[in-house]
């Protein structure tokens, strides 16, 4: 007997009907009324291979053109001392993704419409605005990717970049989900050039494997370090990466049964993802120690130029094409993620299943953001330097408050019933949350402080990291003790055939006047953490 709430797969409706059906992937398909066992390895092979692809591309995705500037300026400026930084970030990276994952698969609703249909028109308004406006940007730092590589291969820079613009529209508007997805493995499979750079490049081994589990702090003025720590925890951790898989997961169709093949894609991604930003972080250390150029890092061209002059002309050649092929990737990504996210909110048809005569609005926001984008960069006297390193800096910003509201929709009984966080999940988040405020915070103290010491940024990080702790265990810990109202738990052996119910039927949670008000300050200081970003970008530019 099911429990109340719990539904079979074909229950489920989201606001679009394309996102039910058969699980139609790039390397296979699984039919709708699949719950057949898969005994043997070849059987669990061909279910992974049709399940492969939101982890693989959130991933991929993220070491865009944004990631080549921000890896590659530690490489050349500090060396691999910031190496640590990857390593720690792969707990955060999964705890993350996880759990957007397991909201797509059992919701089957997008995470901005999640929040406004839980939290009100504020805060839903609020977390699409700061997607929209981030990505925007960062749709024109993944543009300006293109042009540096193909000025580095002597391509022509504004017919390559409008073909490319038009490339990734073509591959999205087929109305086949597979056949997108197969581009976007392909694009996948091309990052993997970075592999050959490094080898020719030969890191000093020892060196590397030292940085990568002593965590250190180059010399230099500390918030400038500090605010290249924030970029790396942003290109990294991007606040579009939870918006685009819960979505990217629900328009494949991926229910609660295959949760845990589409977690060993999303471990998949993750390595490559690693690979990728430790060995572009290597390259550009190897290349330029001891160089003139080492600690004038200019733009990702110029380590593809550092490159070919002092590792070999196939490195450049090679790091230019994976520098396109990313970008290209990023951009179809992040603006697939805004349109979404806007598809949901507004309740429009928004999936790749359709064609473009049957989702008009989904496709021509995909298509406008890439195009104003595009020609943003081949505009002449566009502000491009002051974009790439600031959008990875204000996506680190931000991520705080993404996070949080993660954080409450995966303990809302009421919407993921028996897929509820954990207590470790619980715990281990909130000490993200409070790493992510306490390195916002420093970049404030380095903004208003331009002198300030290593001692102070200590005890900054000591204190805050505890408020940040126990402000977000205390924002969570309340509803995880009470189940929603209405509800009963559920089996953990019905958890596979579990799905949310409708949306309408389900109680508004109600917040505390204590949440609200944590919430509000939240949000107030993030406001000032994007403006002091801002600023303090800008007086880099100048002061170079």
């Amino acid at each position: 007997m099911a429990a109340p709430h719990a539904r079979t797969d074909s229950g489920q409706t989201g606001l679009d009907p394309s996102h039910t059906g058969d699980i139609r992937g790039a390397l296979g398909s699984i039919a709708e009324h699949d719950t057949g066992v898969r005994p043997g390895l070849s059987a669990r092979l061909k279910t992974l291979l049709a399940i492969v692809g939101p982890g693989l591309i959130v991933m991929v995705g993220d070491n865009d053109a944004g990631a080549f500037g921000t890896y590659t300026q530690a490489g050349q400026n500090y060396g691999t001392r910031l190496l640590w930084t990857l390593l720690l970030l792969v707990p955060v990276l999964y705890v993350n993704q996880e759990m957007v994952l397991r909201l797509g698969a059992v919701t089957g609703v997008g995470h901005a419409r999640l929040i406004l249909e839980r939290y009100g028109r504020f805060w839903g308004a609020f977390s699409v605005i700061d997607l929209f406006a981030l990505n925007a940007l960062t749709i024109v730092t993944e543009f300006i990717g293109v042009s540096l590589g193909l000025s580095y291969l002597g391509l022509p820079r504004i017919p390559g970049v409008l073909l490319a613009a038009a490339a990734v529209i073509a591959a999205a508007s087929t109305g086949s989900f597979p056949r997108f997805e197969r581009v976007c493995l392909a694009l996948v499979a091309g990052s993997l050039a970075l592999v050959p750079v490094v080898v020719m490049a030969h890191p000093p081994l020892a060196q590397v494997g030292h940085d990568f589990v002593v965590p250190g702090l180059p010399t230099g003025q500390a918030s400038t370090v500090m605010l290249l720590i924030i970029a790396i925890v942003g290109t990294t951790i991007a606040p579009w990466q939870l918006f685009f898989q819960q979505s990217y997961v629900i328009d494949k169709r991926i229910t609660p049964r295959f949760i845990r093949y589409e977690k060993v894609d999303l471990w998949i991604g993750i390595v490559i993802v690693v690979v990728g930003a430790a060995a572009m972080m290597c390259a550009a250390a190897a290349a330029f120690a001891g160089r003139p150029e080492y600690g004038q890092f200019t733009d990702a061209a110029g380590v593809a130029a550092g490159l070919g002059r002092y590792v070999h002309e196939a490195a450049g050649i090679l790091f230019a094409i994976a520098l396109i092929d990313a970008s290209i990737i990023g951009a179809a990504a992040v603006a697939l993620s805004t349109s979404y996210a806007i598809g949901d909110v507004l309740g429009l048809k928004h999936s790749l299943h359709r064609t473009p005569r049957q989702a008009k609005p989904f496709y021509a926001m995909f298509a406008a953001l890439l195009l104003v984008s595009a020609l943003i960069v081949v505009l002449p006297g566009s502000p491009l330097g002051l974009l790439t390193e600031g959008v990875q800096a204000l996506a680190g910003v931000l991520l705080p408050s993404a996070t949080v509201f993660l954080l409450l929709l995966c303990n809302d009984r009421a919407v993921l019933g028996p897929w509820v966080n954990g207590r470790a999940t619980n715990l281990f988040t909130s000490v993200v949350i409070g790493a992510l405020v306490t390195m916002s915070i420093v970049l404030t103290a380095g903004v208003l402080y331009p002198h300030i010491t290593l001692t102070q940024i200590l005890a900054v990080v000591a204190v805050v990291a505890l408020l940040g702790v126990a402000g977000a265990t205390w924002l969570v810990a309340a509803r995880h003790r009470r189940p929603a109202r209405g509800t009963v738990p559920i089996e953990r052996s019905q958890r596979e055939s579990w799905r949310m119910p409708p949306l309408a039927l389900l109680e508004r949670p109600r917040l505390s006047s204590g949440r609200r008000l944590g919430l509000a300050v939240l949000r107030g200081y993030l406001i000032i953490a994007v403006a002091l970003v801002v600023v303090r970008v800008a007086q880099l530019a100048l002061a170079h």
